[in-house]
């Protein structure tokens, strides 16, 4: 077994991983603690000691693969001696001439089952460096090694076949399987490690860089169709956001703080200095907060959208004066106090299940306006922007739309978000075109970049 890891230890060196002798030892030390047959145990021992950082250990897991897999003999192989034994004759009975090439010496250990050299020069020539020295066009030979290697490979496939085409009278058709099989899984390694290995430790970039794919993907995915864990992926990715916001709109509050430069004021403190402007007065005026009332659909996908939106305005009352809210589908009710009494995930759970409106009930976006209209019209004043999420699909029923029109004078800005797909808007019970003409702003709202898109402009 010592034999065996320190073997492991020089291709996983020859390969680009920084091992020390201290680090071999304590491998070795722990190996004896745990029960070596048990792989995950043995390779969980060589990956903490061998792999010192996460940049690290996908360059490990390939080098642990490709030594103790895919060089390992086949079991059919490895219990019969006469074919270990046919292996090696194959290989010295091969119709290619040692030219003293290293590429050609590089690939006959690979397939013996050492892939040392192998690794060592398709290091050198990943990296660019051939050890020849700088200059312009350094780097030719690094190019030239992995053409080498890659022709060297090839000359090798065509040799195996041409020898096995010459053994169909002498060799068993079962040997000659087992044989070639063997062979081309070898070479089909070689292949794979020379055209799809990078640059040393390039894995870490290429996984940090397909995870923010990921989040620009997520952001895409209508809200309706995101799983259970692409909602928790989404929260962080809202919580990065509601961060970023707040320190900005603190920055922007905090240079506000002095005001703007009070002329008159300032002019008539510099008489006492000669009409030299020593003390400057600056107006102080608090910024502006808005007032945020929330009509939120919560009838089919609908929902999905008004989640998230309320999520994201409860992460950011600071920034506003006043936030209510309120969920309807036939009949309306004020869910603000549950958002305040509980964290936003389980108050969310809460407005689902326990508001006080009938769920199942077909939407009636009239009735939910006439009931606003008697209970909360006083709440809004020119300071409210006043936010609906909503298909705008009223099952044939009454618009009201006067009521809307009304809360338009009313109030600041009437914006209506609207989750269905902008080209369903004006189809069916849809009275999108009746409501529209009494906004200020209609967005589509399917997704979490839409959203964010939102969500900037409104605090900003």
């Amino acid at each position: 077994m010592v034999n065996l890891v320190l073997k492991f230890v020089s291709c996983a060196r020859a390969a680009g991983l920084r091992i020390s002798t201290s680090e071999v030892l304590d491998c070795l030390n722990q190996l004896e603690l745990v029960d070596i047959l048990d792989e995950p145990q043995f390779a969980a021992v060589l990956r903490a000691n061998f792999a010192k950082s996460r940049r690290e250990q996908h360059h490990f897991d390939r080098l642990y693969h490709l030594f103790f897999h895919e060089l390992r003999l086949d079991e059919s192989i490895a219990h019969s001696e006469a074919l270990a034994t046919q292996i090696q004759e194959t290989l010295d009975n091969l119709p290619l001439e040692p030219n003293g090439n290293q590429s050609f010496q590089a690939v006959l250990d690979f397939l013996r089952g050492d892939p040392l050299q192998f690794l060592e020069q398709m290091r050198q020539a990943l990296s660019g460096r051939d050890g020849q020295g700088g200059g312009m066009g350094a780097n030719l030979g690094a190019v030239v090694r992995r053409l080498e290697l890659m022709l060297q490979i090839n000359a090798f496939d065509n040799a195996l076949l041409e020898f096995f085409n010459d053994q169909r009278g002498r060799m068993n058709w079962e040997i000659r399987r087992d044989l070639g099989e063997h062979f081309n899984a070898r070479l089909e390694s070689a292949r794979r490690l020379l055209t799809q290995q990078r640059m040393q430790y390039d894995e870490g970039a290429e996984k940090q860089l397909s995870y923010q794919k990921h989040l620009d993907r997520l952001g895409e995915v209508h809200f309706a169709s995101l799983t259970k864990k692409e909602v928790e992926e989404m929260r962080e990715v809202i919580e990065q956001l509601v961060r970023k916001l707040k320190d900005t709109i603190s920055r922007r509050f905090a240079s506000r703080n002095r005001g703007i430069l009070d002329v008159k004021k300032t002019l008539r403190r510099a008489a006492k200095y000669h009409g030299i402007p020593l003390e400057i007065i600056f107006r102080t005026r608090p910024p502006r907060k808005a007032k945020i009332v929330t009509l939120c659909d919560v009838s089919g996908s609908v929902w999905s959208a008004a989640r998230f939106m309320l999520n994201m305005l409860y992460s950011l009352q600071e920034c506003f004066t006043q936030v209510r809210s309120f969920v309807f589908v036939a009949g309306l009710d004020e869910v603000t106090q549950i958002f305040e009494d509980h964290e936003i995930n389980q108050a969310i759970d809460k407005v689902l299940k326990e508001a006080n409106i009938e769920y199942n009930a077909a939407t009636d976006y009239g009735l939910t306006f006439r009931q606003f209209q008697n209970e909360h019209m006083d709440i809004i004043n020119k300071k409210t922007t006043f936010i609906i999420i909503g298909d705008g699909r009223t099952n044939y029923s009454n618009p009201e739309e006067q009521i809307l029109d009304e809360v338009r004078e009313r109030s600041r800005r009437v914006i209506w978000l609207n989750p269905e797909t902008e080209q369903f808007w004006y189809t069916g019970d849809s009275e999108m075109r009746t409501y529209q003409s009494f906004c200020h702003e209609v967005r589509p709202c399917q997704n979490l970049n839409q959203l964010l898109d939102f969500i900037t402009t409104l605090v900003l």
